[in-house]
C-alpha cells in the first residue's frame, strides 16, 4: 500500500511550495538591492578619489606657477639692485662696499664682479655665506659660459643669464650655478659688465615663499628631466603628485618641478559611504520606527488630553481676565473670568468683529487709535501696563489695569496679543478713601499752623503799617504848619503824594492778609508774570524810606535782558523788602568811619539755564559784619534771630515763598566784606512752554 505513494511524495519534494517561492523572490530582492548598493558605493569611492586628485594636481600645479612667477620677479628685483651699482659711477674699491652689502642681503647670489668691455675683471665680491665657489677650478674654467651670456646680453641689451655648470668644492660637495650678465652703458656705449653668479638650490630656498615650499619639494631639471639641483623633502605617502613649470629666462631655460606625497583621500570618501549606508539602514528601519511611532503617538495624545484638562481648571480659577487677539486685533479667545468681568458669554465676544462690546461708545475712536499703536509691528509695550475703562453689560464702567505681551508659537513666530486684565475698582475705591483721608490730615496740618499764620501775618503786617504810620504823622505835620499860620502853605502835591503812599500800603497789608488765608484755605495761588524792574519799583519807595533813616545808599542794578518771572506779586515782593530791611540792618555799625559803605545793591540778572527751563537771579547785596559760622548753621530756622525785637521769622517765611515758587534761596559771603543773598525765580516764557509740553 505504501509504494503507490512514493512517486507522488518525490515530486512534492522537487516542487517548491508557494511560501519558498516567494521568500526566495524577496530575498533574491533584497540581494539585488544589497548588490546595487555596494555598487552605488565603490562608484562613489571611486569617484571621490578621482576627483580628490584632481584637486590637489590642480592646486599643485597652481603653486608651480605661483612659484615661477615669485623666482622671475625675485630675479627683476636683483636686478635693479645690481643696476643701482653703477648709479653714482664709483671706482672699484668703492665699488665693492655696496656690492658686499647686496651679497649680504641676498644668500642666493654667490659672486658679484665687475668688467671692462673686454670682459677683463676689475672689481669683485664673495659672499659671506661660504667660501669663495671658484676656489677649486678658478674663475677662468666658467670663462665660456660667461662670455656666451655677455654676448646674449649685448643682443638683448638687457640681462642675460648662461648655461648652468658644476662646480665641485673643497669639502667633496658640488654646486650647480649660473651667471646673470649685464652690461653696463654709459651714453648709449658699452663701457663694461656685471656680473652676478647663482646658486641654483638658494634660488629654491631664499626665493620661493615659505608657504610654498612647506611639503613640496622642489628641483630644476634640464628639459629631459636631469636634476640640476633640489630642495625640500615632500611629506611620505603611497601617492605622488608632481607638476612641472618652466622657467623661461633670457639666455637660458629651466624647468621648475615641484612634487607633492599625499596618502590615500579619507574624509570625503568616507563620509559619502557612511552617508550611504546610513540611507540603506533608514529605509530598513523606518517600518519599525512606524510602528514605535504610532505607540508613542497614542501615549502623547493621551498626555496631551490631560494637559488641556489641567489648563483648562487653572483657567477657570483664575480671577485675571485673560484675551487673546490676532494681529488684525479680533479676539480669539476669553477665560471665565474676563466673561464674568464684562459680563458676556465667550461666544459673544469671539464672534464679535471691532469694536468689542465692552467698550465704551463714547471712546471708540481713542481705543482704535491705541489699539492700532498697540497692534504696530514692533511697538514695545510697558512692562508695568496702562490703565484703561470698559463697561459691562448693564452699560456700567470700571477701571482696569491692561497688560500685554506677545503671542508667540511654537516655532517663533508672533501670531498675536495675549492680555491679562485687572478690575481695579476696589484698588481704586481703596485708593479715594486714602486721598480723601490724607486731605482731611492736610486740611487738620494747616490748621494747626494758623497760629504760626498769626505771628507771619503781624510781622508781614509791621512793614505796610510802620509806613501808613509815617507817611500819616508826615501829613498832619504839614496839615498843622498850614494851621499854624506859616509864610509857606503846604505843598499839596506832597499832601497827594503821601496820601496815595498809604493807600498803597494799606492795599499791601490787605494783600498779605488775602495770601494768608488763601494758603490755610487751600486755595490756589495767583501767579502772574512780572518784570523785574516792576517788583522792585513796588518795594523802592519803601526801602528808599528807611534807607533815609538808617542812613544807606541803596543801587539798583537790573540786566534789561531779563524776562518777566510768573511769581505771587505780594508774596515776592515782600520777600524783598525783608531781604533789604536785613541788609540796611546789618550795616549799622557804631563804628563812625564806615558809614560811608553802608550801599545796599538790588541785583537782577539771568541765571544759568539748564537743559529744561530759564531763571532769574535776584540779589540784596549788604556791606556789614557777615554772617559768622553758628549764625549760618541756624539762619533759616523759625523763630531764631539775633535782633533783640526780632521774631525770627523772616527769612523762614522767604524761603518757603522761593521754595513755593520752585526756586531756591540762599546766601554767601561778600567780597571784602558783607553778605549777598540770592533767590531765583522762574521766567514767565520758559514756565508756560513746560505747561504746555506736560498738558
Amino acid at each position: 500500500m505504501s509504494e503507490p505513494s512514493e512517486p507522488n511524495e518525490a515530486a512534492s519534494r522537487a516542487e517548491p511550495s508557494p511560501d519558498r517561492r516567494r521568500w526566495s523572490r524577496r530575498w533574491g530582492l533584497w540581494a539585488l538591492l544589497v548588490a546595487l548598493l555596494l555598487g552605488l558605493l565603490s562608484t562613489l569611492v571611486w569617484l571621490a578619489g578621482r576627483y580628490e586628485s584632481s584637486q590637489v594636481q590642480s592646486r599643485l600645479e597652481q603653486d608651480a606657477v605661483q612659484t615661477t612667477t615669485d623666482i622671475r620677479a625675485a630675479l627683476t628685483r636683483n636686478v635693479q639692485g645690481i643696476q643701482a651699482l653703477q648709479a653714482s659711477s664709483p671706482d672699484p674699491a668703492a665699488w665693492r662696499v655696496p656690492a658686499s652689502a647686496l651679497l649680504h642681503e641676498h644668500r642666493e647670489m654667490l659672486r658679484l664682479e665687475w668688467r671692462d668691455a673686454a670682459l677683463a675683471p676689475v672689481s669683485y665680491a664673495q659672499t659671506p655665506y661660504r667660501p669663495s665657489v671658484f676656489e677649486r677650478l678658478g674663475r677662468a674654467s666658467a670663462q665660456t659660459d660667461v662670455s656666451f651670456a655677455c654676448a646674449a646680453a649685448r643682443r638683448f641689451s638687457g640681462p642675460a643669464y648662461s648655461s648652468s655648470y658644476f662646480l665641485p668644492q673643497a669639502d667633496g660637495l658640488g654646486l650647480e650655478v649660473l651667471d646673470m650678465c649685464l652690461p653696463v652703458l654709459a651714453g648709449g656705449q658699452l663701457t663694461g659688465y656685471l656680473l652676478a653668479t647663482y646658486s641654483l638650490q638658494e634660488i629654491l630656498s631664499e626665493l620661493v615663499g615659505r608657504q610654498l615650499a612647506r611639503g613640496h619639494g622642489l628641483a630644476f631639471t634640464e628639459a629631459d628631466g636631469t636634476r640640476l639641483a633640489m630642495y625640500g623633502n615632500p611629506a611620505r605617502g603611497n601617492r605622488g603628485y608632481v607638476a612641472q613649470q618652466l622657467l623661461d629666462l633670457p639666455g637660458n631655460t629651466m624647468v621648475l618641478r615641484m612634487e607633492r606625497q599625499l596618502g590615500t583621500p579619507a574624509l570625503f570618501p568616507n563620509l559619502l559611504t557612511a552617508l550611504v549606508a546610513a540611507m540603506s539602514l533608514a529605509l530598513v528601519a523606518v517600518l519599525a520606527l512606524l510602528g514605535r511611532d504610532m505607540r508613542r503617538r497614542l501615549k502623547v495624545e493621551h498626555d496631551l488630553a490631560d494637559a488641556l484638562a489641567f489648563r483648562k481648571a487653572m483657567e477657570d480659577s483664575l480671577v485675571t481676565g485673560m484675551r487673546a487677539r490676532d494681529l488684525q486685533g479680533r479676539v480669539t479667545y476669553v477665560n471665565p473670568a474676563f466673561c464674568q468681568m464684562v459680563g458676556l458669554e465667550a461666544g459673544e465676544l469671539l464672534k464679535h468683529g471691532t469694536p468689542p462690546p465692552y467698550w465704551p461708545p463714547e471712546q471708540v475712536e481713542e481705543y482704535e487709535q491705541r489699539q492700532a499703536r498697540r497692534l504696530a509691528v514692533g511697538a514695545t509695550l510697558p512692562r508695568e501696563g496702562f490703565e484703561s475703562v470698559f463697561m459691562r453689560r448693564d452699560g456700567s464702567r470700571f477701571p482696569v489695569l491692561i497688560i500685554e505681551a506677545p503671542l508667540i508659537n511654537a516655532v517663533g513666530k508672533q501670531t498675536g496679543w495675549m492680555t491679562a486684565i485687572l478690575d481695579v475698582s476696589e484698588q481704586r475705591r481703596v485708593e479715594e478713601l486714602s486721598r480723601a483721608s490724607q486731605d482731611r490730615l492736610q486740611a487738620t496740618a494747616r490748621l494747626a499752623t494758623v497760629g504760626e499764620m498769626a505771628s507771619l501775618l503781624s510781622h508781614e503786617l509791621n512793614q505796610p503799617l510802620a509806613a501808613i504810620s509815617s507817611y500819616a504823622t508826615g501829613s498832619l505835620n504839614l496839615l498843622q504848619s498850614a494851621v499854624a499860620g506859616e509864610p509857606q502853605p503846604p505843598d499839596n502835591q506832597d499832601l497827594q503824594l503821601a496820601m496815595r503812599r498809604i493807600a498803597e500800603q494799606a492795599e499791601r497789608a490787605g494783600k498779605v492778609i488775602k495770601s494768608v488765608h488763601d494758603f490755610v484755605r487751600r486755595r490756589d495761588q495767583v501767579r502772574e508774570p512780572v518784570t523785574p524792574r516792576a517788583l522792585l519799583d513796588a518795594v523802592l519807595p519803601l526801602v528808599s524810606l528807611q534807607a533815609r533813616k538808617l542812613g544807606v545808599r541803596v543801587l539798583i542794578q537790573v540786566d534789561e535782558s531779563c524776562a518777566p518771572v510768573l511769581c505771587d506779586r505780594t508774596m515776592v515782593e515782600q520777600v524783598l523788602l525783608n531781604l533789604a530791611r536785613n541788609g540796611m540792618q546789618a550795616m549799622q555799625s557804631p563804628d563812625k568811619s564806615r558809614r560811608a559803605d553802608r550801599l545796599l545793591i538790588l541785583r537782577v540778572r539771568p541765571a544759568a539755564s539748564n537743559a529744561h527751563s530759564r531763571w532769574v537771579e535776584f540779589a540784596v547785596i549788604d556791606h556789614g559784619e557777615g554772617i559768622s559760622e553758628d549764625v549760618a548753621r541756624q539762619l533759616f530756622t523759625p523763630f531764631f534771630t539775633t535782633k533783640a525785637e526780632g521774631m525770627g521769622l523772616g527769612l523762614s517765611l522767604c524761603r518757603t515763598v522761593i521754595e513755593q515758587h520752585g526756586g531756591f534761596l540762599g546766601f554767601a559771603a561778600g567780597q571784602p566784606q558783607g553778605t549777598i543773598f540770592t533767590f531765583t525765580l522762574p521766567a514767565a516764557v520758559t514756565a508756560v512752554a513746560v505747561a504746555e509740553v506736560s498738558a
